[in-house]
């Protein structure tokens, strides 16, 4: 399976999209958006910031867990990864994001 942007619906009718590894992994999870075309720019947003390691917000959560939030060039935030449970396999996780961000090609499930 290759790398791939799903998009989705939530459970409020918002639009997210979860870009996933080939192996089926959810490495980024969007912002939830009101409308497709939302969603669509910020695919877009992450093919064109994904490459840049200084956009990739490195972070700790309240239990010390860390993750990353991939920022924009505005510096607002397109998505956030999952908890991780340790600081080197949040870079092997950024490094996935890099690699297949921007060639990810986008699946429409909504």
């Amino acid at each position: 399976m290759a790398p791939r942007y799903d998009l989705t619906k939530a459970k409020d009718g918002q639009i997210l999209f979860n870009l996933k590894a080939a192996n089926g992994q959810v490495l980024l999870t969007s912002e939830l958006y009101k409308v497709k075309a939302s969603a669509v720019k910020g695919i877009e947003s992450v093919r064109k910031n994904a490459t840049k390691d200084k956009q990739f917000d490195r972070r700790r959560a309240k239990n010390a867990k860390p993750y990353f939030v991939l920022l924009a060039g505005n510096g607002e935030p397109i998505g956030r990864s999952q908890m991780y449970s340790s600081k080197a396999a949040m870079e092997k996780g950024i490094a996935c994001v890099k690699k297949d961000g921007p060639g990810a090609r986008v699946d429409d499930a909504r």
